[in-house]
């Protein structure tokens, strides 16, 4: 008799979200009341300055939803690579946001541990809404390919979903997560509790202090940040030159 999944193997997350990708745009931003978009404009102002025409990578790059947020900050950028494991996510990233930025974004559609990134590749890298779909020794698996990757002086941002320890309003968050999520998805979507697995990924992951300090073991310059009362939390910095 077989235990239960390990939630974290690569190809639990890409059933996931395969499964989940036609609805995830409209589901994840209603059930967030629209802070995930919010969200990825700030984990794209966190990110220092880059250079004329610079160059990085999309990780968990999803839907794509944080490239309009990156070319309105930056219309000079060179080129962005998005890496995602879900077939599905890339298809619907493809169909949606793809179509007028061809000329600016490539992609890989694989693990990104992987994906052959080259080291000192990239200006930049960013990541919305993947951190929570790595257990803690795939977050620091995930800081050496960052550290590895990014050119001297190049910078990063990342941003995740978390757990508003301390705050007041917690519980009503966790229900939301907990109990709302799951009802919304049997009653409305009548899908695969995929969704759920979501909201378990968000509450088991915690916030991203870990993730900072497996990147500050890398040697790189990190800020960490916390968003609307700790329910997301975020790392931006550089490595150093």
């Amino acid at each position: 008799m077989s235990g239960a999944p390990d939630i974290y193997d690569p190809a639990f997350v890409k059933g996931v979200f395969d499964r989940c990708s036609q609805r995830y745009i409209g589901f994840s931003y209603i059930c967030s009341a629209g802070f995930t978009e919010r969200w990825r404009r700030q984990c794209v102002e966190a990110l220092p300055e880059l250079p004329a025409g610079a160059t990085g990578y999309d990780l968990m790059a999803g839907t794509g939803e944080v490239w309009p947020h990156l070319l309105r900050r930056q219309s000079d950028l060179g080129a962005i690579t998005a890496v995602d494991i879900s077939t599905g996510m890339h298809e619907r990233a493809i169909e949606r946001l793809h179509r007028h930025r061809a000329q600016k974004i490539a992609f890989i559609e694989d693990n990104v541990f992987d994906s052959g990134l080259a080291d000192a590749s990239a200006d930049f890298v960013i990541a919305t809404f993947g951190l929570k779909t790595f257990n803690p020794e795939q977050q620091a698996q995930l800081a050496a390919l960052t550290a590895r990757v990014l050119k001297p002086g190049g910078a990063f941002s990342f941003i995740e979903a978390s757990d508003p320890k301390g705050w007041m309003l917690r519980p009503l968050y966790l229900f939301h997560l907990k109990v709302m999520l799951p009802l919304i998805e049997r009653t409305l979507l009548r899908g695969a509790q995929d969704f759920a697995m979501i909201g378990r990924y968000c509450s088991e992951f915690g916030d991203a202090s870990g993730f900072e300090s497996a990147l500050r073991g890398r040697g790189l310059d990190v800020q960490f940040k916390r968003y609307f009362f700790g329910c997301a939390s975020g790392v931006s910095g550089r490595k150093p030159l």
